[in-house]
């Protein structure tokens, strides 16, 4: 089940926003609501109000197709603050001029899903039979630069040279 919510032209500026979004993405809401309800900046408030809405939405869309949904189960997927329009004021500044004042805005977007509902122990994938060939053979990177000898090694090959002769 996936949900999400949309806030726009918040008036807090995106660059202090991110600040916060950043430590709920990934998270499960529980946690999330922890982080967003113990942090000191603004911003917060703002979050916490769309991440409710995202998790209402979610109720609302498994109770419309009927499905069972535990809230505490469900996970930040998405989380992003996008700059909002703009708005241009001026102040009175020195010898009659007029410094202009930015007021800016960002648009919030969170989307929640439930987590996976079986998660079983991870297997390693079975090696192919030629493993131990591979192994051996020295693996070199697509568009990977050789690198040039040190000197110990150029001092190894000119005595090595000097032997065979």
């Amino acid at each position: 089940m996936e949900a999400r919510a949309i806030q726009r032209t918040v008036r807090q500026s995106a660059r202090k926003m991110r600040l916060v979004i950043d430590q709920i993405r990934g998270r499960a809401v529980p946690e999330a609501y922890a982080i967003l309800r113990f942090s000191k900046k603004l911003a917060a408030k703002q979050i916490h109000k769309v991440l409710k809405s995202a998790v209402a939405n979610a109720e609302q869309r498994a109770q419309r197709e009927n499905a069972a949904l535990d809230v505490d189960r469900l996970r930040v997927k998405y989380a992003v603050v996008n700059e909002g329009p703009t708005l241009k004021r001026f102040t009175p500044a020195a010898m009659g001029r007029a410094t202009p004042i930015l007021k800016r805005t960002s648009h919030v977007e969170i989307h929640v899903e439930a987590a996976a509902e079986t998660r079983g122990p991870k297997t390693p994938p079975a090696k192919p039979a030629d493993a131990k060939a591979e192994a051996a053979a020295p693996s070199v990177r697509a568009g990977a630069k050789r690198r040039k000898p040190t000197k110990a090694k150029k001092a190894d090959k000119a005595t090595k040279k000097k032997e065979s002769r």
